[in-house]
């Protein structure tokens, strides 16, 4: 009966091993007892999650990452995210548990605050450098070089994306398909778009308010001629107004992903936006009183 038992036990075990083996979680090597993570087997422990940075170790001197900094990685080969400014994007390669990234192509926004841009700057340098060795645990990844650099992630749930209407999108970029500048300091923050369930946006330009006819389908929206109030601004305030308008009168396509909102214009303008706090559906008439402005 004890045997019958035991061999019983060591079948199951047997069993549960070969099932921990094809799910491929584990590293065969034993190091993970070292770290307390999981050396990575498979992509599908990388792949599809919002991955923000926490840190960068590079020669053993750490940086803090500025907040906003992040990183996905997709199914496709491709990874994108902020480097702590600007938008970055790159290929990856995912084999076993090493990751190697090509070469990041970013926007070229310029950011307040030295220390953001330096540690974009580094962190760019550091995933171009050469091959790291990827640890999940849990909610944390570590990826390492083999000289013990290091970035150091955590993930969280993905946020739903924000609807199209009835979201206060406030402008924060205004560029074409390879560069994007932020907004000048006189109207930042200033600048929004809602899209009503009328078929209308309504917003401001960072000086006068605008209100136009918005006809979203199948990712795209059909913009009318804008009316706007006829105030005199400013310097950069009037230019960045010139550049919104070129949305108008005309068609752009349009993406929406958890918090931003992406506006591409058929002459190539790509302006971008941030979903605000909680929504701002329009309702009632038309807030700029003045004729239609070309």
């Amino acid at each position: 009966m004890h045997t019958q038992r035991l061999t019983l036990t060591l079948t199951a075990l047997a069993s549960a091993g070969l099932l921990l083996t094809a799910c491929g979680s584990e590293s065969g090597t034993g190091s993970d007892s070292d770290s307390g993570g999981r050396s990575v087997e498979s992509e599908q422990a990388l792949t599809g999650v919002r991955w923000n940075v926490d840190s960068l170790t590079v020669g053993g001197k750490k940086q803090d990452a500025p907040e906003g900094a992040y990183l996905k990685i997709g199914k496709d080969g491709k990874a994108a995210g902020s480097y702590g400014c600007n938008q970055a994007g790159t290929t990856v390669s995912i084999k076993g548990d090493t990751v190697d990234f090509g070469r990041t192509r970013t926007t070229r926004m310029a950011c307040e605050g030295a220390g953001r841009m330096k540690f974009e700057e580094n962190l760019t340098r550091a995933l171009g450098a050469g091959k790291f060795t990827a640890k999940v645990d849990g909610d944390r990844m570590t990826l390492t070089t083999a000289k013990g650099d290091r970035v150091d992630f955590t993930s969280r749930p993905a946020e739903p994306d924000a609807p199209l209407t009835g979201t206060k999108w406030t402008v924060n970029g205004i560029g074409d398909a390879k560069t994007a500048a932020t907004l000048p300091k006189a109207v930042s923050g200033k600048v929004h778009l809602t899209f009503g369930d009328d078929g209308k946006v309504r917003g401001n330009l960072g000086c006068n308010d605008v209100s136009a006819k918005a006809e979203a389908k199948d990712g795209r929206i059909t913009f009318g001629k804008p009316a706007t109030t006829r105030k005199m601004c400013p310097g950069d305030t009037m230019t960045t107004e010139r550049k919104l308008l070129k949305l108008f009168d005309g068609d752009a396509r349009y993406e929406v992903k958890q918090g931003a909102l992406k506006l591409t214009a058929d002459d190539g303008t790509v302006i971008t936006a941030d979903a605000a706090e909680g929504k701002d559906q329009p309702k009632g008439k038309d807030q700029p009183e003045s004729k239609s402005k070309s």
